[in-house]
């Protein structure tokens, strides 16, 4: 793994090429790519909650492990009604899978050609997830064709580092599960610790959990999603409950790390 940087910028994009070069030439250094979307996070967050929150746990696992952090995917693929609303709630701007795996492919390859060979993709958008898988298999294949077989991908969500006593914690009154949280305590409650002024609290919607069937329907029912577009409430978030999460995913994360990139 890179030595730990102490004043320099985590972000590759804000370094010259140089100095970017001499960082990743021999393949040492790890490159995060935080993966998101624009997409409604109901009345009370902005719409790149999903950019956001991966680009800050990426930039934190960066300060401690001596990795750079790429910019960031900030189109995600398209809104699933029972994970994010639904592709037809107004903001929520996505794209096709196949751009998206085709443009994951390409970055992949080019961080290659610089010399990388450790990446990690940090997804902040559930439904990104097989696209993503489909960008890496399509890229390892095309290097391999090229001889460059060397390559090391780690693919991880921050919210799969959240282990049930944390949840406990978080949710003392029964927890409705990760498919419902869109919008709802844990994205509110990292956004609170985060960025608060982005946040407006009072706008934030009070309804019960989304209750969906056990099927999908094309085009999507509107009427499904609750009106505010977040799929349950937020209204036990708070600041206190986004520093345990971001205590207890930084650490899970730079783990991950130790083991995939030592």
């Amino acid at each position: 793994m890179g030595k730990k940087m102490q004043n320099d910028t985590v972000f590759a994009a804000e370094l010259t090429w140089p100095d970017y070069d001499a960082k990743v030439r021999d393949g040492s250094v790890p490159i995060l790519i935080p993966i998101g979307s624009m997409e409604q996070h109901g009345c009370h967050m902005p719409m790149h909650v999903d950019v956001l929150l991966p680009t800050e746990f990426s930039r934190r696992v960066a300060v401690q492990t001596g990795a750079l952090v790429a910019p960031p995917f900030t189109y995600g693929y398209k809104s699933h009604q029972k994970s994010g609303g639904g592709n037809h709630l107004p903001g929520t701007t996505s794209l096709d899978g196949a751009t998206l795996v085709a443009a994951l492919r390409d970055v992949i390859k080019e961080f290659a050609r610089h010399g990388v060979r450790r990446l990690c993709l940090m997804n902040g958008h559930f439904e990104n997830s097989w696209f993503i898988v489909e960008g890496i298999d399509l890229a390892l294949r095309e290097l391999r064709w090229g001889g460059i077989d060397d390559m090391k991908i780690v693919v991880l969500s921050y919210w799969d580092f959240v282990d049930k006593a944390t949840i406990a914690r978080l949710y003392p009154n029964g927890f409705t599960g990760w498919d419902l949280e869109h919008g709802g305590v844990l994205e509110t409650s990292l956004m609170l610790a985060l960025y608060p002024d982005l946040v407006h609290l009072e706008r934030a919607v009070d309804h019960p959990p989304a209750s969906f069937p056990p099927y999908d329907v094309y085009p999507p029912r509107p009427e499904w999603t609750p009106k505010s577009g977040t799929l349950s409430s937020p209204k036990e978030a708070s600041k206190a409950k986004g520093e345990i999460l971001l205590d207890v995913c930084v650490n899970g994360i730079i783990k991950a790390f130790g083991v995939e990139f030592s």
